[in-house]
């Protein structure tokens, strides 16, 4: 009896504990943060319109800029530096971005994405979580674009091969650790405080200002600026610009990685300062004496994209339009005037546009985020000189760290490859002289 009972004791025993350990395991099952499924198939869905606004979207902006017989290698040079990003993204890029630990400057601990699995998830800003996978997708693109958009200040004169060495080298010491910077846990411009909803620095300063650096490396362009050297089809331009705008929505809404209040805000200010920008840029035509053009309607538009994506979900609407509008005359006056008075080939007004129009809604963000503005700005809280200050700061360590990383990678692809055409292919198209291949018949 005595046996009987010890052991039916322990037989409980082991039964209770089997319980225990199989609710425990359901508890943590059911802790386990889940992917949104709505908001992951809205980021999905950006993914894409980001990816569309490099391939067709800035390929065909970019490609219809030049002349048409460098149509082809521009085009090409946009795809395979986008394609060339994506690898390095998933090898070593998100590892040094978003990395599980990390620094102020970087991150690491996750090469070849060896600790993302699709249980992986991803916070957002709020208690929600979507797929780590659908995040480092979203901003793979953002790295396929930054590196792609450098390439209008080098247009019609930088070597295929010497872009191919470039981009690996100036995405590891020049993107990766200023995304880290802004949008990384721990980074130092983080935990400033600065505002940078979808990468006014990482993105638009970033492929600015190292755009200019490299535009001085190479030297003008052979015959610029005595020679005309108008865009050979800005039909095609226009239809870049479109889908460059389409995907913008991608781009700054997506950028919430939700689909909620805030992602509406982004998309309205999307609308609204872009075309108070395309406006504006033709009026600023109008009074300098020029007819409204087609051109300067495309332009009006990147500058506006471009001033309202770190302000993207960091203004009110009213507060956009006025961005927008400050942005596309500055910008204007970068290109027309700036640019020949410095002397310095950018090609497609890549630092022009980008560069200024970045460094205009950077510090603008913290203007227009007050809530006296209409902005969402905690009004017991916002201290706008303050806010302005940190923006600036924030400018000025994308700035030098965009020079300077680009000056070490374009010197090493330079000792590597040369970076610079021969004059021969310059003169016949970089489309025959690179790729053997024309744009048109």
């Amino acid at each position: 009896m005595i046996r009987k009972a010890i052991s039916g004791a322990a037989a409980m025993g082991v039964s209770l504990f089997a319980a225990t350990a199989a609710f425990a395991q359901e508890a943590a099952e059911a802790a386990a943060p889940v992917a949104n499924p709505g908001n992951n198939a809205w980021m999905m869905t950006s993914t894409v319109l980001v990816l569309a606004m490099i391939l067709p979207g800035l390929a065909l902006f970019y490609g219809g800029l030049t002349r048409s017989k460098n149509m082809l290698s521009t085009m090409t040079q946009i795809g395979a530096t986008a394609a060339l990003a994506m690898i390095v993204w998933v090898l070593w890029g998100y590892s040094t971005a978003f990395g599980p630990e990390g620094n102020a400057f970087f991150s690491w601990g996750n090469l070849f994405l060896a600790a993302t699995t699709p249980d992986s998830t991803a916070a957002t800003f709020s208690d929600e979580v979507i797929s780590e996978y659908v995040f480092l997708s979203f901003q793979m693109t953002f790295a396929a674009i930054t590196a792609a958009l450098i390439l209008g200040a080098t247009a019609e004169r930088m070597k295929f091969s010497a872009v191919m060495v470039f981009v690996p080298i100036w995405l590891t010491i020049v993107y990766f650790p200023i995304a880290h910077m802004v949008w990384g846990s721990g980074g130092l411009i983080l935990d400033w405080g600065a505002l940078d909803f979808a990468g006014g620095t990482v993105v638009h300063i970033n492929a600015g200002v190292s755009g200019l650096v490299l535009a001085y490396l190479l030297g003008k362009r052979k015959g610029y600026p005595t020679e005309p050297m108008p865009p050979h089809s800005l039909t095609l331009t226009m239809v870049g610009t479109g889908l460059l705008w389409v995907g913008w929505f991608g781009f700054n809404a997506g950028s919430e990685l939700e689909a909620d209040g805030f992602a509406g805000l982004a998309m309205i200010n999307t609308f609204v300062a872009t075309a108070a920008a395309a406006l504006a840029w033709m009026v600023v035509e109008k009074l300098a004496g020029h007819k409204p053009s087609a051109l300067g309607f495309c332009s009006g538009v990147i500058a506006g994209l471009v001033a309202v994506t770190p302000a993207a979900g960091n203004s009110g609407p009213m507060g956009a339009i006025v961005l927008g509008i400050v942005s596309s005359v500055v910008c204007y006056f970068a290109v027309a005037k700036i640019k020949g008075a410095l002397g310095y080939d950018d090609s497609l007004d890549a630092f022009g546009i980008h560069g200024v129009g970045g460094i205009v809604g950077a510090i603008g963000t913290g203007i227009v985020y007050s809530p006296a503005l209409g902005g969402p700005g905690d009004a017991a809280e916002f201290v706008m000189s303050a806010q302005v200050w940190i923006q600036i700061k924030a400018v000025v360590v994308a700035i030098v760290w965009a020079a300077v990383g680009t000056l070490i990678a374009g010197i090493i692809a330079k000792v590597l490859t040369g970076l610079r055409v021969s004059e021969e292919t310059e003169v016949e198209g970089l489309d025959i002289g690179e790729h053997g291949e024309r744009a048109y018949n």
